[in-house]
């Protein structure tokens, strides 16, 4: 990858910290995304430890080898981040981008018996069967057995329902993972709220519910426009985030 390449990608993931923190995704100094800069998907991207979204510059972003030994990482990368991020990333290089939040109504759908998004909108529809859930939390993901089994439920799906945990999401590029989250949250949203009434739920039809998460394919253009008026608010409100 040319250097330019590599450069554009540490500002848009630094991008994805800024809006997530001003959508209130963030929690705390904790959680983390991540981007592959090289074909094989084996170097990525990701935030070191312990810093606020909200402050996230460019070029504070760690540079790591998924196969690199537990002796060659730097001091300041979350072991919960390697577990996740370097064990997708070694075992997935087709996850270019994976973006791992604790986003409120997202959640708290994770906290149901029954976390399934079901299709309610046109929202919640663009991820008719397109939803992993992995159910089996233990907690902190501090190795990488967490890694491997959260790889392993996710399998051919891009969204993953973390039980009692949270959400990961996997693009092929920052602006269509951004925008699938950004999404997925807004589905769990109107879910958790159509709950909140207590009355039935009225969903779609699988065959309504599959023919409005088609009407969403566009091959990512709709993302790419998403991302791109996002970072025009961040280059005029907040433009460090690219330095």
């Amino acid at each position: 990858m040319d250097t330019f390449a590599a450069l554009q990608l540490r500002v848009d993931l630094a991008a994805v910290f800024r809006i997530a923190a001003r959508m209130k995704w963030a929690e705390a100094v904790a959680n983390h995304c991540s981007v592959a800069v090289d074909s094989e998907g084996r170097h990525f991207l990701i935030n070191p430890r312990w810093h606020l979204f909200s402050r996230i510059r460019a070029s504070e972003l760690l540079l790591l080898d998924a196969k690199a030994s537990a002796d060659e990482l730097p001091t300041d990368l979350d072991s919960t981040a390697w577990s996740i991020h370097g064990t997708l990333h070694a075992q997935v290089p087709a996850a270019r981008c994976v973006l791992h939040v604790h986003p409120p109504y997202a959640t708290a759908l994770s906290c149901l018996m029954d976390p399934q998004i079901k299709p309610v909108d046109q929202t919640s529809a663009r991820f008719f069967n397109r939803v992993a859930i992995d159910s089996g939390y233990d907690g902190m993901a501090k190795n990488a057995e967490e890694g491997l089994r959260l790889t392993r439920a996710l399998a051919d799906k891009r969204v993953l329902i973390m039980g009692n945990h949270g959400v990961l999401v996997v693009g092929d590029s920052i602006a269509e993972a951004y925008d699938a989250l950004y999404h997925l949250e807004r589905a769990c949203q109107i879910l958790v709220l159509a709950y909140s009434t207590g009355q039935p739920l009225h969903v779609l039809s699988d065959e309504i519910a599959e023919k409005t998460a088609q009407d969403w394919q566009d091959d990512g253009a709709f993302a790419r426009a998403h991302f791109a008026q996002m970072k025009r608010l961040l280059d005029a409100e907040e433009p460090s985030y690219a330095q």
